[in-house]
């Protein structure tokens, strides 16, 4: 079984002085959130879609659903966000083994409540390489030049860049692995996790690359709210 999940927890500090989490602002009269759930229902291989959202915006988050999505909306459960990216994660896994079970086939597909940009094509080859190696994450090649400094204040090393890859979501995995493998890491461990794909990464395990977009990015700052405006504007005009 294929799961969709989609990590609405966040609170958008870096948005600036706004009265909600970035992923309830809107762009082209819809909310964000709206916007990427919208490209999940799309696809027919989902068993459920899972948000997942603070506590106190959870039945805010419900009747978004309910209003921009009508009855698709109600089909989309609506569970509680944890303290970090991979705790939130972990609750979706505790729901679907609870609903579901857990077995070597349970996949989910993680995605940024916030990045609304993601195509048909990118979530096809998620499901298609997450089957089929276990692990995957959706990349793009770096295009500026990347440095690496050890404490801020100068250069340690300039990568070669052909190697180099911007991450992006989605990131999809078996549930039942990813469940195993957090489980087995030390609080050290925990402490530098950026994702969840440097848990296979710490753990030694293979994630395979799935081509990104430019365009799908992550709407993080003020700029990129009329970035996004743009894009969906050049949408609509079939640019």
């Amino acid at each position: 079984m294929v799961f969709g999940v989609i990590l609405a927890g966040g609170v958008g500090s870096r948005m600036g002085n706004v009265e909600k989490p970035k992923q309830f602002l809107k762009i082209g009269g819809k909310p964000i959130l709206i916007h990427t759930v919208e490209k999940f229902l799309m696809h027919d291989s989902f068993q459920e879609l899972i948000v997942l959202t603070p506590t106190e915006w959870i039945e805010h988050t419900k009747n978004l659903l309910k209003k921009y999505l009508g009855e698709a909306g109600s089909t989309v459960k609506v569970l509680k966000g944890g303290s970090t990216r991979n705790e939130t994660i972990m609750n979706s896994i505790a729901y679907i083994e609870e609903k579901y079970g857990l077995d070597d086939d349970t996949l989910i597909v993680t995605h940024d409540s916030v990045r609304p940009f993601l195509t048909y094509r990118i979530i096809e080859e998620n499901i298609k390489y997450g089957l089929q190696y276990g692990a995957c994450d959706t990349v793009i090649p770096a295009t500026d030049t990347i440095v690496h400094s050890e404490d801020g204040k100068v250069i340690t090393s300039v990568p070669d860049r052909s190697k180099m890859y911007q991450g992006q979501t989605p990131q999809t995995f078996g549930a039942k692995k990813l469940k195993e493998l957090y489980q087995s890491l030390t609080e050290e461990e925990k402490e530098i996790l950026t994702d969840a794909s440097k848990i296979f990464v710490i753990k030694g395990e293979q994630v395979y690359l799935v081509e990104g977009e430019v365009y799908n990015t992550k709407i993080t700052y003020p700029y990129d709210l009329r970035v996004a405006e743009s894009l969906l504007n050049d949408q609509k005009n079939g640019q």
